[in-house]
């Protein structure tokens, strides 16, 4: 009697799990949308690699990571890295968001000594109080050989539109 009420039991928990999965998944899923960049070169460029810009599923929006290599000669590296975060924010711009919308900055360094003082001071410039989480990262090398250090960036859409 116990061996048939636990095969019975097994036997609707097995018929009912996809519906239950089912229900708790919903059947609705957010398309997601690219922002790609309007320069041809550098679109060609990421369509032989297969990345975005940003992505947009929700209102989530994901930035590929921007990569920084050495400042050119003669140039301040706060001002160089001023740069690339100028860049981050025409992203974040042309996917409906903006700095104080960013939620985590993730920071790969390939010297984190190094590059962490200048690289803190620009990123004050645009990351104002209530501060997103960030995590930064000590990495032997980055996809760009010149690379020292790239930034990933998660926003939220900006609400209302940025009214």
């Amino acid at each position: 009697m116990y061996r048939k009420t636990s095969l019975a039991l097994v036997a609707t928990l097995m018929a009912a799990s996809p519906a239950l999965a089912h229900e708790a998944v919903g059947t609705e899923t957010p398309s997601k949308q690219t922002v790609m960049p309007d320069d041809p070169q550098a679109r060609a460029f990421q369509e032989q690699f297969g990345y975005s810009d940003a992505v947009i599923h929700g209102d989530t929006v994901y930035l590929s990571g921007v990569v920084a290599g050495n400042p050119p000669e003669g140039m301040d590296p706060v001002d160089y890295y001023d740069r690339v975060f100028a860049r981050i924010g025409q992203i974040l711009e042309r996917a409906g968001s903006s700095w104080a919308d960013v939620l985590d900055i993730t920071t790969f360094h390939v010297d984190i000594d190094a590059s962490l003082p200048a690289l803190g001071e620009a990123k004050h410039r645009y990351v104002k109080a209530p501060f997103p989480a960030w995590t930064a990262i000590g990495v032997r090398r980055l996809f760009e050989p010149t690379a020292k250090v790239e930034i990933k960036v998660v926003a939220r859409l900006t609400p209302n539109g940025g009214n």
